[in-house]
């Protein structure tokens, strides 16, 4: 099947810019939701795919962009350390959310057209 077989799946990623930068997009609340989940930033990376040290570098760039920060690393110790949503982690990552999802609820009909007309000029193309 090709592309102009079949039909467009148009769909809409956020991100979030501060002064120019990103601040959250959809790697990050992946992360964040991993973190929540797995307590393990280790972990976490295994299951967003990602790279242990591109994750490390996320919540780091995360943590500098926010505050409070949004992951509290727990050193090791007898249980091996981990890491933790703060508050303000879970908090931003609800909102990032939120949203997404009026986003996505309130511009369904223009993404459609988009998609409509990405499908026509794929079509054309090949």
């Amino acid at each position: 099947m090709t592309r102009r077989d079949r039909p467009a799946r148009p769909d809409l990623e956020l991100r979030v810019m501060v002064d120019g930068q990103m601040v959250i997009g959809p790697i990050q609340a992946a992360l964040l939701e991993a973190i929540r989940s797995t307590g393990s930033i280790s972990a976490a990376h295994r299951q967003i795919g990602a790279s242990y040290a591109h994750v490390w570098k996320l919540v780091a760039a995360m943590n500098e962009a926010f505050s409070p920060p949004l992951v509290e690393p727990i050193r090791g110790g007898a249980r091996g350390g981990g890491a933790i949503l703060t508050q303000q982690g879970q908090k931003v990552l609800d909102s990032y959310r939120r949203l997404e999802d009026l986003s996505k609820a309130q511009g369904n009909a223009d993404l459609l057209v988009i998609g409509r007309a990405a499908s026509h000029a794929g079509a054309k193309q090949e």
